[in-house]
């Protein structure tokens, strides 16, 4: 792989600020999404890949033709465009550590940002190898611009050995990932995949089979607001409610700070709103569709509850599907991982079948019909400040694809 190249690319996406906005109602919802979108598009062209289009919702395909003499099956590789809200994603200055030598790494622009090995065991492994971080006052986009590059050094390395063999690949840049709203947009008939592989995983060697299922609930407190100083007996301040509200979830056994592996939680995220009413936004998640029943269940009690100590406010509880576990959807077609698995195995390298704590694109596209696996790209610690990447997995990624087009080819 030219390891050059795909660092050159991965720099260049990581600093236009495509943070996704939770607030609006635009699609995408950041205007830097687009502009992204245009340079991948631009890059796509410049490779030589006929029929790219972004469209007017920002996403971005195009195809790269066979170069196999029969029907075989059509491939896709996604990966999403915009960053997290939970942390800014402007003025992004990454920094390259090569040969790293091991330890803590302080961050340049603010020293009490640190990524410690405590919290980074997997560091111990990669000592002499390429680590790229931000100054530590934004995250780095590794989630998901280390896919997005990924993505492009393999199509530009098969656009330059056309010996390597592959059928028809196609090529999905999405929008607002991050705030559950990557795939409104996509139509599967369009995109015209058999198999899709979302590039959003971390570390290396992993397939990511099963993710959370996913709910949102909006709980909206509705209080009674009049001035403070005739408030005696008529005032029902909804921040009071909310408090108590939240005070009254669980916090031991289902939120995230207390629950690993295939616990569920419930994630109280965002709170707006003032004396009159206030919205609450909680995410919902557990690996099976009755923990998600469950989990309603407890804050619709939390809600009578409240409503039952205040009784002029009220409380209304609006559960919203997200997306759900991508293990069923996956079984339906086993080539999807055994081909990933194969591939790597081709390469010498160990397969690691893993289960994700969140969702990604290809939770929902799974569940649209089409089989979605994720796979690693060298990211790390997504959705922070002190996230990084590693070059030297990321070039691995690059080669597994190779592998996965050549394994795919073989099929009939």
């Amino acid at each position: 792989m030219n390891e050059n190249r795909l660092l050159e690319r991965f720099l260049s996406y990581v600093q236009v600020d495509t943070t996704a906005r939770g607030d609006t109602s635009d699609y995408p919802s950041s205007p830097g999404q687009i502009v992204l979108g245009k340079l991948l598009a631009d890059e796509l062209q410049a490779l030589g890949l006929a029929d790219v289009l972004q469209d007017a919702w920002g996403v971005v395909t195009g195809p790269l033709p066979a170069n196999v003499d029969r029907k075989v099956p059509v491939v896709a590789f996604c990966s999403h465009l915009d960053t997290s809200p939970e942390t800014s994603g402007t003025n992004v200055q990454p920094q390259i550590l090569r040969d790293y030598a091991g330890g803590d790494i302080v961050l340049p622009a603010d020293p009490t940002k640190v990524i410690r090995v405590a919290d980074n065991p997997e560091l111990n492994d990669l000592i002499g190898k390429t680590l790229i971080t931000s100054d530590g006052t934004t995250l780095l986009g590794g989630d998901d611009k280390a896919g997005i590059a990924v993505i492009m050094e393999m199509l530009a390395w098969l656009v330059e050995h056309p010996e390597i063999k592959h059928g028809t690949l196609r090529v999905c840049f999405t929008c607002d990932e991050e705030t559950g709203h990557g795939v409104d947009h996509i139509d599967l008939g369009q995109l015209g995949a058999d198999v899709c592989y979302t590039l959003d995983g971390q570390g290396s060697s992993t397939i990511d089979v099963e993710t959370f299922s996913a709910d949102q609930a909006i709980v909206t407190i509705h209080g009674v607001n009049i001035h403070p100083a005739i408030a005696k007996n008529r005032m029902t301040n909804a921040v009071r409610v909310a408090a108590d509200f939240i005070a009254s979830l669980p916090r031991r056994t289902l939120s995230p700070e207390t629950t690993d592996g295939r616990q569920g939680f419930l994630h109280p995220y965002e709170i707006e709103g003032g004396v009159g009413g206030v919205v609450l936004k909680i995410l919902l998640r557990d690996f099976d569709e009755s923990g998600l029943v469950h989990r309603a269940e407890v804050l619709r009690h939390a809600a009578d509850l409240c409503a039952a100590n205040y009784p002029e406010a009220k409380i209304d509880v609006e559960i919203k599907r997200q997306y759900r576990n991508l293990a069923e959807g996956l079984a339906k077609e086993p080539r999807a991982v055994g081909n990933a698995r194969k591939a790597l195995e081709r390469l010498g390298r160990e397969p690691r079948e893993m289960i994700i704590r969140g969702g990604t694109d290809g939770s929902r596209l799974t569940e649209m019909g089409l089989p979605t696996p994720n796979l690693a790209t060298g990211q790390h610690t997504p959705h922070s400040n002190l996230e990084w990447a590693c070059l030297d997995q990321m070039v691995e990624s690059v080669e597994w694809l190779v592998s996965l087009v050549e394994v795919w080819a073989e099929e009939k």
